[in-house]
């Protein structure tokens, strides 16, 4: 059911139910960090591995000291430029965040969502949310209420409506290792961004057999049709005689090709719009039972590389 009712979303939040909730990169399920019955659930109907961490949302900034510890100054002067938004810091966790939130590791990670319903829901809790993004493990993620919708049906009581995810693309995030600082998911801040506050950082975002943070698996945010990423888009076509093509791409149409459908994420050469437009293109690709998806790859700096990142983990040829 999906319902803009704040309360009821409160009642069921309270009643250790999970729900779908709204923040501005992607559509969550959300539940309780502190009923094991809600966490359970989450686990369960995403067929999330246990291996898997899951993200904290907290209300406000003065909430950080009772999820995580030994905080480094660098991660507050983040935390303070970028929250409430897209940004999940990887912290050592308090011992009341139980270990099931994160796959037993000694790291918490947590964010503020910048979303109006988000917001205006977590200020309702007297418990912080874990809302990893709310569809089957490894699926497209839902920048929309109906997305979710699709994916769960009558699995959740509700689907908390916020509209069309602004950002559109998960959260980056940043963990602290000594003097070091590592982007261990490449998110809707862009390496460049983090960069300027705090100096070079490292990037480590895969690990298949225990990732440090949600979103390091190899294969992950895959459609149902097989997805192909390429730097030549007219070469690739040629592979594929007699199937029903779609064409994912940046700024400029392929023309006269003979292909079901060509999805421009961004006519003016826009990053953020090619970001925000990525899943639901996806998404509107599977919807016409595409038989392949050739991806264009994007410029691998600024948000190009988190969109590249993407394609790469929903990619066959990678």
């Amino acid at each position: 059911m999906i319902s803009s009712d704040i309360e009821l979303a409160v009642e069921l939040l309270k009643k250790e139910d999970i729900i779908g909730f709204p923040t501005e990169t992607v559509y969550g399920l959300a539940g309780n960090i502190y009923s094991e019955k809600a966490i359970d659930t989450i686990y369960r109907i995403k067929q999330r591995p246990s291996f898997n961490p899951l993200i904290v949302h907290i209300k406000q900034i003065e909430d950080l000291n009772k999820v995580a510890i030994e905080i480094p100054e660098s991660a507050r002067i983040l935390a303070k430029i970028f929250w409430p938004g897209p940004l999940t810091l990887l912290l050592k966790k308090h011992e009341s965040v139980p270990n099931r939130i994160t796959a037993g590791k000694p790291t918490v990670a947590v964010r503020i969502p910048n979303h109006p319903v988000a917001l205006s829901l977590l200020h309702k809790l007297d418990f912080p949310v874990a809302a990893p993004s709310a569809n089957p493990f490894s699926s497209i993620s839902p920048t929309s209420a109906e997305h979710v919708e699709n994916y769960f049906g009558d699995e959740l009581p509700m689907v908390l409506d916020g509209g069309v995810c602004k950002a559109g693309i998960e959260s980056t995030i940043v963990g602290f290792h000594k003097d070091e600082i590592i982007i261990y998911r490449l998110g809707a801040i862009s390496k460049e961004e983090i960069e300027k506050i705090v100096g070079p950082v490292s990037l480590l975002n895969k690990n298949e057999n225990a990732p440090e943070a949600p979103g390091m698996l190899s294969r992950h945010y895959a459609p149902k049709s097989t997805l192909f990423l390429t730097t030549n888009v007219l070469d690739q076509i040629k592979l594929f005689p007699n199937k029903k093509i779609g064409l994912l791409l940046f700024k400029q149409p392929e023309k006269e090709q003979d292909v079901a459908c060509q999805i421009i994420l961004s006519p003016s050469g826009n990053f953020q719009e090619a970001t925000s437009k990525l899943y639901a293109s996806l998404h509107e690709l599977d919807s016409m039972q595409i038989d392949i998806i050739l991806a264009e790859r994007f410029p691998d700096n600024g948000l190009g590389r988190t969109i590249n990142d993407r394609l790469e983990r929903a990619a066959k040829n990678i």
